[in-house]
């Protein structure tokens, strides 16, 4: 049981020493401090130096992260006339805030600041399936199955063909579509390839040193045998590049059929397992931000 010091100088001696203990434990408290880009006066900026006002961006940037597009399209529309600023025809050079309304057409366009996470899904695109939106034939589109977006769009990140299966990756944000298919990052291809016989030695070294397209020269970075049964050969190639229909052309031009192909990985990502053909599976915060940091430069 605790007793009470009821001897009032003790009290305020004990009071004084534990007020002299508290404030000799304080230590500076240091506060990170967000700076505008720009203020207009030094009435917009407040006591701990950051601005007053939302920080604003570039509009065809805002846009492209919503996934309308890349960022010369939206370019494009402005330049055109074609979006309005709160309720002001946009031009090229405006700058926007999250909480600003844009309009394109009737629709009106919620906007996101760039250090949002992009949406990120995996798709298993089954054979069969065209990756448009519009297709004069009314075949069955990719884009089907994805879940609805309110204000923005879905971007495929590598086309496949209509008899090529495998991975897709659909993002609702141009920026980081960008990144990932932009020619200059070299981002990997990974494909498993079943032809009609099989490859010689020459022939191997053919697909890998390089052979003649009509828009180019092409050449897998890796090609392995994957052994097969019968008339049928597996094999996994690595390309560096994602020109239409190129694997398929890279056999036809020795003469060889693919009969099957399937594309298992692009850049970091790998074609989960447990998707099966026609089903989606989307990126946590986690692996969205891990996978952000594995491709580095995000905002290039």
């Amino acid at each position: 049981m605790l007793t009470q010091n009821k001897n009032p100088k003790a009290l305020q001696k004990k009071k004084n020493i534990k007020q002299t203990k508290v404030a000799s434990s304080n230590k500076p408290v240091r506060r990170k401090i967000r700076i505008a880009p720009k203020a207009n006066s030094p009435s917009d900026v407040n006591k701990l130096g950051a601005s007053t006002e939302p920080q604003t961006f570039k509009l065809q940037k805002l846009l492209a992260h919503r996934g309308l597009g890349s960022r010369r399209e939206m370019e494009e529309l402005i330049a055109a006339g074609k979006i309005m600023l709160n309720d002001q025809i946009a031009v090229l050079g405006d700058r926007a805030a999250p909480n600003d309304v844009v309009r394109i057409g009737r629709r009106v366009i919620r906007l996101n600041a760039p250090e949002e996470l992009p949406r990120v899904l995996l798709y298993h695109k089954p054979e069969g399936e065209i990756v448009s939106r519009d297709d004069p034939q009314g075949r069955p589109s990719v884009f089907d199955k994805l879940p609805h977006l309110r204000s923005s769009k879905w971007i495929a990140i590598g086309r496949l063909d209509f008899n090529t299966s495998g991975l897709l990756i659909f993002t609702d944000d141009g920026t980081f579509a960008n990144r990932l298919m932009h020619p200059r990052f070299e981002m990997e291809r990974e494909y498993a390839v079943r032809i009609l016989g099989e490859l010689t030695d020459e022939q191997m070294n053919q697909l890998t040193t390089g052979v003649e397209l009509e828009d180019g020269r092409a050449a897998f970075t890796y090609l392995t045998d994957q052994g097969g049964e019968g008339a049928n050969h597996w094999y996994r190639a690595i390309l560096k590049e994602g020109k239409n229909r190129e694997v398929r052309r890279m056999f036809e031009a020795l003469g060889l059929t693919v009969s099957r192909l399937m594309r298992v990985r692009f850049g970091p990502l790998n074609l989960p397992p447990r998707i099966k053909r026609g089903q989606w599976l989307e990126l946590d915060e986690k692996k969205t931000r891990r996978l952000l940091d594995l491709i580095g430069d995000y905002q290039a």
